[in-house]
């Protein structure tokens, strides 16, 4: 499989931190962008670049978000589930977690990921053509104290993008998780307040990274990369 040359993405949570890079790289590169997000007041429709506000763990909302998508773009050649929660913070004790925000965890990080890629990867199998990258995170492997929900959501999609991989690549679709590393994000200093800031990733190096991993991607890729 070759590459895709300005290939058209919908971006999950792409209005701060890495989802935000990545659709500022995508667009660098010619792309043509969708992405939506929980809190976007003000949404945004050219021909190239669509944010709109929608929340991927709402079931109800999943069909709207694939609809306005592929209106948005005509089809999609990548999808990125980027958008994630850590949880109630401060971060504690996962046995100190209630049941329900757990699930919600669950619901953001992989349930809402699994629905849209079911309806994303249907058009790609049509085509036989499409990349499905899943964001995951070193808590995935790491049994890091306080990011149970989060890391346990990490480690099934980390598996779920193996499975997809096996059972759509010989129909043209692949599918891998990426870890970017610890970036200079809200969402990093939600979980750590005070996290050295220097310490941190810059988020448009990672999405830079992703992209320079294209080539692997549809040649023969990894099931996961750290990067």
């Amino acid at each position: 499989m070759k590459p895709l040359s300005q290939p058209n993405v919908l971006i999950t949570g792409g209005t701060a931190g890495l989802g935000l890079a990545l659709v500022e790289q995508f667009r660098r590169h010619g792309s043509r962008v969708a992405t939506f997000a929980r809190h976007v007041h003000q949404p945004i429709k050219t021909p190239e670049l669509t944010v709109f506000n929608a929340d991927v763990s709402k079931k109800d909302e999943i069909h709207s978000i694939a609809a306005r998508a592929f209106e948005a773009l005509g089809h999609i050649d990548v999808l990125v589930n980027n958008a994630s929660s850590l949880g109630p913070t401060p971060l504690g004790p996962l046995l100190d977690l209630d049941c329900e925000d757990f699930e919600s965890v669950l619901q953001v990080n992989l349930v809402g990921p699994f629905r849209l890629t079911k309806l994303i990867a249907a058009d790609m199998l049509k085509r036989k053509r499409g990349l499905i990258v899943n964001v995951s995170s070193d808590a995935a492997i790491n049994g890091y104290p306080g990011w149970g929900p989060y890391g346990a959501s990490k480690a099934a999609l980390d598996q779920m993008s193996r499975v997809l991989d096996a059972e759509l690549s010989p129909h043209g679709v692949r599918s891998i998780a990426v870890d970017p590393g610890d970036m200079r994000t809200p969402f990093h200093f939600l979980a750590i307040p005070d996290a050295n800031p220097e310490a941190l990733k810059d988020p448009k190096i990672s999405a830079a990274q992703i992209l320079d991993l294209f080539p692997a991607f549809f040649g023969n890729p990894q099931p996961r990369y750290k990067l």
